[in-house]
């Protein structure tokens, strides 16, 4: 049987050395082999749990957040709610409960879905079948002509970056090669890389910094629809302002493993370059926010307190250790970040400073 690592030690013989990005490219979405194309990831049986699997709270509260800002800006009477990576559907259930009595947030919403994976949007139709999704292969797809209100949940992380290790005043990039046989990391020779340029300024010889390509021209088209018609696009992902150090990684049942072992058998991700984002979309932006602040400032505490009062002591114990593991620094409150995306004008969104 052909493995995917055979398709990519032929490719790499025949044709060099294969980037981080494309890599990363091959084994999350190859149509036979890929990580998405062909099994559910997410949940304890899966490899990873992502934030809405973990509580309904988190998705409440970004519903609540995302029809808060369609009542700041004149409750248009029609627009396009939408999600990116929706996984199993989970989150935008949440979304759509929560919502559910905020007058007229349901009726004016179209529902709009940006999934690749033939399987995961099956699973979506499932959790979703009191609606009628549209689904997209790409935020191209999403409607220009009306505001827009979405959320990207733990989406950018798993767009393919490439990676740059500085030499001197040139750059090698960090690639994929063989080595006796075996997949391996290597370094091309140093170049001048004109997009690298303004980062000699804040990195120092033998730092690594990592581009996102594929994400600018995402944010650009939630922020261009948003500047526009109005809307608001919340992003939430680990990662920080500026890209600095090597955040490649592959997480299989729960656990981090070796990147380059059995390729498309585990999920790769990398740490989003906030910044970037921001730059590229011609909208205004909140302040990047620690995930456990946002969610504090939505009132999870509060929604928490609730929902406890008539649990049993076992499902109180987990849903102790969800709210925790949201909110705790030492858990996804702090490298989780959040930030939102609104028209220049309009009121911040609820859950960031106003300072922004």
């Amino acid at each position: 049987m052909t493995t995917l690592r055979d398709i990519l030690a032929a490719q790499i013989a025949t044709h060099g050395p294969l980037s981080i990005a494309q890599y990363m490219h091959a084994c999350l979405l190859h149509p036979e082999h890929g990580y998405y194309t062909t099994r559910d990831p997410f949940g304890t049986s899966g490899d990873f749990t992502t934030a809405p699997e973990i509580s309904q709270m988190y998705g409440e509260l970004i519903g609540l957040a995302l029809a808060q800002a369609w009542l700041d800006q004149g409750a248009p009477a029609a627009f396009t709610l939408a999600e990116l990576g929706p996984g199993r559907g989970t989150l935008m259930a949440d979304i759509l409960r929560a919502t559910a009595r905020v007058p007229g947030f349901h009726a004016a919403a179209r529902l709009h879905l940006v999934e690749v994976s033939a399987g995961l949007r099956a699973r979506q139709a499932e959790a979703l079948s009191a609606t009628t999704p549209v689904w997209h292969n790409s935020t191209e797809g999403l409607p220009k002509d009306a505001p827009l209100f979405a959320v990207a949940s733990e989406f950018f992380d798993a767009l393919p970056v490439r990676q740059f290790l500085r030499d001197g005043d040139g750059w090698r990039e960090r690639v994929v090669g063989l080595h006796d046989g075996k997949l391996s990391f290597g370094l091309t020779d140093a170049l001048p890389d004109a997009r690298l340029t303004g980062r000699l300024e804040d990195t120092r010889n033998g730092d690594l910094v990592e581009t996102c390509a594929p994400a600018l021209p995402i944010a650009e088209a939630l922020g261009q629809r948003i500047a526009d018609h109005g809307g608001l696009a919340l992003i939430a992902d680990y990662g920080s302002w500026r890209s600095l150090g090597d955040t490649f990684q592959a997480v299989r049942r729960h656990r981090k493993t070796d990147p380059l072992q059995d390729p498309g058998q585990a999920d790769l991700t990398a740490h989003v370059d906030f910044q970037a984002l921001a730059e590229a979309a011609p909208c205004a932006h909140t302040t990047l926010t620690p995930q456990g602040v946002f969610l504090e400032r939505l009132g999870i505490t509060t929604r928490a307190q609730a929902l406890a009062r008539n649990m049993q002591p076992d499902a109180l114990s987990s849903h102790i250790a969800a709210h925790r593991r949201l909110t705790h620094p030492d858990e996804m409150g702090t490298v989780f970040k959040m930030i939102g995306f609104f028209p220049h004008g309009a009121p911040t969104p609820p859950g960031f400073a106003h300072d922004a």
